[in-house]
């Protein structure tokens, strides 16, 4: 019997991204001996994360006069993420019950392989998928292809949990996964998830029922 498979997004679903941001943001700002200004400035413009990191750097160096390393974020980032213990017990609730666990998640593996062992999600998933490393992003659904296979399991009666409906949600849905959309970041509302729950531990909940 093939293993069923679970595949959570990282950023603003098993992770508070945003959170971390900002304390990245005011971190760098008072090292670089700049106001509140300038930390407002980079939370507006920074879309959530998906403003290119260059571009967003470069406006706020035409805006401050300060330039900020692309390189130099990819490393001092993810130290400043952090991930809740009732998330890493839902993930060893659901592994332990049976389901194949993998993070899905777009990005690039420098900052997004950080995230993961920072916070210690990499040892309590069956399987990282990040789109820089494999060479395909969500919503494509090959990436849970690649997913499924690495975690040991198949997709046929999986699931799908991201904040984003866009990518997580229509990618779910392109690889014939159920979807649970997590939290309302983004202002687009299509396609429509099977659940809609404010938190991650909502998922956990009924997958584990």
């Amino acid at each position: 019997m093939t293993s069923r498979l679970v595949c959570f997004d990282l950023d603003n679903t098993l992770i508070d991204r945003d959170r971390a941001f900002v304390a990245w943001a005011r971190w760098w700002v008072g090292r670089a001996g700049l106001g509140p200004e300038a930390v407002d400035w980079l939370i507006a413009n920074d879309n959530g994360g998906f403003t290119p990191r260059g571009e967003l750097f470069r406006g706020f160096e035409r805006r401050f006069g300060v330039g900020i390393s692309v390189d130099d974020y990819d490393r001092e980032h993810p130290p400043f993420t952090s991930v809740d213990p009732e998330v890493l017990d839902g993930l060893a609730t659901l592994r332990a019950s049976g389901w194949r666990v993998a993070v899905v998640t777009n990005g690039n593996v420098v900052q997004q392989s950080a995230k993961l062992a920072h916070t210690g999600i990499d040892r309590a998933v069956d399987y990282c998928c990040i789109s820089g490393a494999v060479g395909v992003r969500k919503p494509d659904a090959r990436i849970f292809a690649i997913a499924a296979e690495g975690a040991g399991a198949g997709l046929e009666g999986g699931w799908m949990i991201g904040d984003h409906p866009a990518y997580d949600i229509a990618g779910g849905i392109n690889a014939g996964l159920r979807t649970i959309r997590i939290g309302s970041h983004h202002a687009v509302d299509s396609p429509i998830a099977d659940h809609h729950f404010d938190s991650v531990l909502e998922a956990f909940a009924l997958l584990s029922s």
